[in-house]
């Protein structure tokens, strides 16, 4: 396992992170007991949950693992949860109020049984409520000590800006880390959201690393998911969902491409994936969400794994989200990418 900084900040954590959205619904308590155990087992320390994740279920689950641990452990463990979404029906039950992050915050303490949060993100921009009271909120909350750093997460390019600015003018806790969607079939952050992370100063924690499982081979042309898939749990909206990618040359090209560098690599394709996303830029820690054990015991087969540069142009080719029309195609390029003559 590789360590680098959470963001900006001077915490170290593990370059992949377990992500526990299947905690409690796709994956029983002693089930998620087991990923935890072999998580931290491998060196991997950054552990993220919200508490909408199975409405509560997975912190409490993380919260029981957790008291049954050494110090020694715990010292190393860096726990990550998230507030922003509804856990009842009351009107005020929601959303990024002064008010409703504090009965959050306090009802993740209680659940997850410690005394501080290490990172605490908010889930989601929130329309209604004043940047300065969500962040007036949050930098009380790191005063008091219940919180060390706060995150974003699924933010746009000009909130995460806008964010940044606010607390840098008016001296309150910075933000460290973004938790968007990333991955080989869903690249489109590059080309706003990331160039605003690079800077604000703002670490990646990409979820869904393996596109819903279409980078580990397991949705095919001429077949469509059924049984014991993401996709196939779901009839409803699996044929949906796969109909919609499916259709997409692009992504057979992507599949393609991640196919034939693991089998040249003797690996699977979720590794292969993997790697690419660890190296892009700004990369704190990539979440691995496995409803299995022996899903998350293949993921971590991706620690330490690099492509090379011939590997990995030839998925950035066979990705490229393609923005031909303004202002994301050439002129952003140019914005992006701009360069000293003869460097």
């Amino acid at each position: 396992m590789e360590y680098r900084n959470l963001g900006r900040s001077g915490c170290v954590v593990s370059s992949f992170a377990l992500g526990t959205m299947t905690f409690g619904n796709e994956t029983d308590e002693a089930g998620s007991h087991a990923q935890l155990n072999t998580f931290v087992a491998a060196g991997g320390t950054l552990i993220d949950t919200a508490d909408v994740y199975t409405r509560g279920a997975s912190e409490s689950i993380i919260g029981r693992w957790l008291a049954k641990q050494s110090p020694a452990l715990l010292s190393d463990v860096v726990i990550a949860t998230k507030g922003r979404f509804a856990m009842g029906d009351a009107r005020n039950d929601l959303g990024l109020s002064r008010r409703h992050l504090r009965d959050a915050l306090d009802q993740s303490l209680r659940r997850l049984q410690v005394d501080h949060i290490d990172l605490y993100q908010v889930h989601s921009f929130d329309p209604l409520t004043p940047l300065e009271e969500t962040w007036g909120f949050l930098d009380d909350a790191v005063r008091a000590g219940k919180i060390s750093y706060v995150g974003l997460s699924n933010y746009t390019g000009w909130q995460i800006q806008k964010v940044a600015d606010l607390a840098e003018h008016r001296g309150l806790a910075r933000p460290v880390t973004l938790q968007p969607q990333y991955n080989l079939l869903a690249r489109e952050i590059e080309w706003e959201i990331v160039p605003a992370c690079e800077s604000t100063g703002l670490g990646l924690l990409p979820w869904s690393p393996l596109g819903g499982g279409w980078l580990t081979g397991k949705y095919t042309k001429d077949e469509r998911p059924t049984g014991d898939t993401r996709l196939g749990d779901d009839p409803n909206r699996g044929v949906e969902a796969y109909d919609r990618r499916s259709t997409v040359q692009r992504t057979w090209d992507v599949i393609d491409a991640v196919q034939t560098i693991a089998s040249d690599r003797g690996v699977s394709m979720a590794q292969i994936a993997l790697a690419w996303l660890t190296d892009r830029p700004c990369m704190t820690s990539v979440i691995l969400g496995a409803r299995t054990l022996e899903q998350l015991e293949d993921n971590l087969g991706a620690a330490g794994l690099h492509l090379t540069a011939e590997e990995t142009a030839r998925l950035d080719e066979a990705s490229d989200p393609a923005a031909a029309s303004y202002p994301y195609g050439d002129l952003g390029v140019e914005q992006r990418a701009r360069r000293l003559p003869g460097s």
